[in-house]
C-alpha cells in the first residue's frame, strides 16, 4: 500500500507540473490577441505577425533545434544557446554558440541556418562560390542531443543510487522502502514479467540490454511530458533515436541467433516447392529480419510523436479562438484545458506502455532467435 501511495503521489505531482504553466500562458496570449482584435487600425503586417501559426508551434516543438526555447516574455524570447560544432571541407573545424548567428544577422563564420523551403531547412549550411548550399559535417549539441544527455545522466543517477543501497545492505536484510522499494518492484516486474517470460532460459544474457532499453525509453517519455526545462524535448518522437534503439535489437537478435534460427530463415520447414526452384519462403523469412526492427522503430516514433502533436493542437485552440468573442473563446478554453488534462493523463500511461511494448517485442524477437527444435532437445536429453 505504501508503494502504491508513493506512486500515486508522484503521478499527482507530475500532473501539477504539467498544468502550472498552461493558465499563465493562456492568459497572456489571450490578452494580447484581444487587445489587437479590438483595434480598428490593425495593419495587415500586424495581423499576420499576431496570428497564431499552429504549424510553426507544433513543428517547432516536436522538431530539433540549435537552441532551447524556454518561454516568451512579452516580445523577448528566453532561450538557451547551444554549441554548434561543424566541419567544413573548405575551412576546417568551427565551434560557436548558436546565439552568434542571431547577433550577426543570421550568419557567422560563413555558416547560416537554411531557410524555409530549402532541402536543408533548419540545418546549418554554408555556401560555395556559386551560391549553392553545402551541408557541413555537423556534430552540434542540439536540443534533442542535450535532452538525451540530461535524461541519460538522470537515469544513471537513479540506477546507481539503487545499486549503492544494495551494496550497503547484505542479502537477506530487510526489504527496502520508499523510492528504492519502488524501483525494486519496477525492475523485478520488467525482469520477471517481460524478459524472463519472453526470452526463455537464456534470459540473463540479454537482461542488461532489455532493462536499459525499458528505463531509457520510459524516462525519456516522462521527461518529454514536462513542459519546463529540462523537460519538453521530443526525444523518443525523433526517428533517429528510435532507429538506433531498433538497430540494437536487430544486432542482439541476429548476432546471437542459434543455428536453428538461421536454418528456419534460409531453409524453413515448408513444402519443397515453396523453396525450390524459386526460394519464395526463404526470401520472405529473410525480409522479415528487417521488418521486425522497422516495426519497432515506427511504432515508438509514431505513438510518441502523435501524443505531442495532439496536446499542442489542443493548447493552440485557446489562442486561435481569442479573437472569436468571449463566449466561444471561453468555451474552447475550458474544453482545451479539460482535453489537455485527459491527454496528459493518457500520455503518462502511454509513456509506460510504449516502453513496455518495445521491451516486450524485443524480448520476443530475441527469444525466437534462441529457440531450438524439439528434436534437438530430445537428442540432448537421450545423451
Amino acid at each position: 500500500m505504501r508503494q502504491m501511495r508513493n506512486l500515486l503521489t508522484g503521478i499527482l505531482l507530475m500532473q501539477g507540473m504539467l498544468f502550472t504553466t498552461l493558465p499563465v500562458a493562456a492568459q497572456g496570449g489571450e490578452a494580447e490577441l484581444d487587445s489587437i482584435a479590438k483595434r480598428d487600425d490593425v495593419t495587415s503586417a500586424e495581423q499576420k505577425e499576431n496570428t497564431v501559426d499552429v504549424k510553426e508551434i507544433v513543428f517547432g516543438h516536436i522538431g530539433d533545434a540549435y537552441e532551447w526555447h524556454i518561454t516568451t516574455w512579452g516580445k523577448t524570447h528566453v532561450t538557451i544557446p547551444l554549441p554548434i560544432i561543424v566541419y567544413s571541407s573548405q575551412t576546417g573545424w568551427h565551434a560557436f554558440l548558436s546565439s552568434r548567428l542571431e547577433e550577426n544577422e543570421g550568419s557567422y563564420e560563413g555558416f547560416s541556418i537554411a531557410p524555409e523551403g530549402s532541402k536543408y531547412e533548419g540545418k546549418v549550411v554554408e555556401y560555395d562560390a556559386a551560391g549553392n548550399e553545402i551541408r557541413p559535417w555537423d556534430i552540434s549539441i542540439t536540443k534533442v542531443t542535450l535532452s538525451l544527455l540530461i535524461n541519460s545522466v538522470l537515469l544513471l543517477i537513479i540506477i546507481l543510487a539503487v545499486a549503492q543501497w544494495y551494496r550497503k545492505h547484505p542479502q537477506g536484510s530487510a526489504a527496502p522502502g520508499g523510492f528504492i522499494g519502488f524501483m525494486e518492484m519496477f525492475i523485478m516486474m520488467v525482469n520477471d514479467d517481460i524478459i524472463k517470460s519472453c526470452v526463455g532460459p537464456k534470459y540473463r544474457k540479454f537482461a542488461p540490454y532489455l532493462l536499459t532499453a525499458f528505463f531509457f525509453i520510459f524516462i525519456n517519455n516522462i521527461m518529454g511530458l514536462i513542459p519546463i526545462f529540462p523537460g519538453g524535448a521530443n526525444v523518443t518522437g525523433n526517428i533517429a533515436i528510435t532507429m538506433v534503439l531498433a538497430l540494437f535489437t536487430f544486432v542482439a537478435v541476429n548476432l546471437f541467433g542459434t543455428k536453428t534460427y538461421w536454418k528456419d530463415i534460409f531453409w524453413p520447414d515448408v513444402p519443397w516447392w515453396l523453396k525450390v526452384p524459386v526460394p519464395m519462403m526463404p526470401f520472405i523469412e529473410f525480409f522479415g529480419i528487417f521488418t521486425k526492427p522497422f516495426a519497432l522503430m515506427i511504432r515508438l516514433f509514431a505513438n510518441m510523436l502523435a501524443g505531442h502533436m495532439a496536446m499542442l493542437v489542443l493548447t493552440c485552440l485557446i489562442f486561435i479562438s481569442a479573437s472569436m468573442g468571449p463566449a466561444l473563446n471561453g468555451t474552447l478554453t475550458v474544453a482545451s484545458v479539460l482535453f489537455n488534462i485527459f491527454m496528459n493523463a493518457l500520455e503518462l500511461l502511454v509513456a509506460f506502455i510504449q516502453a513496455y511494448v518495445f521491451t516486450m517485442l524485443s524480448a520476443v524477437f530475441i527469444g525466437l532467435a534462441q529457440e531450438e527444435h524439439k528434436e534437438v532437445k530430445v537428442k540432448e536429453n537421450n545423451n
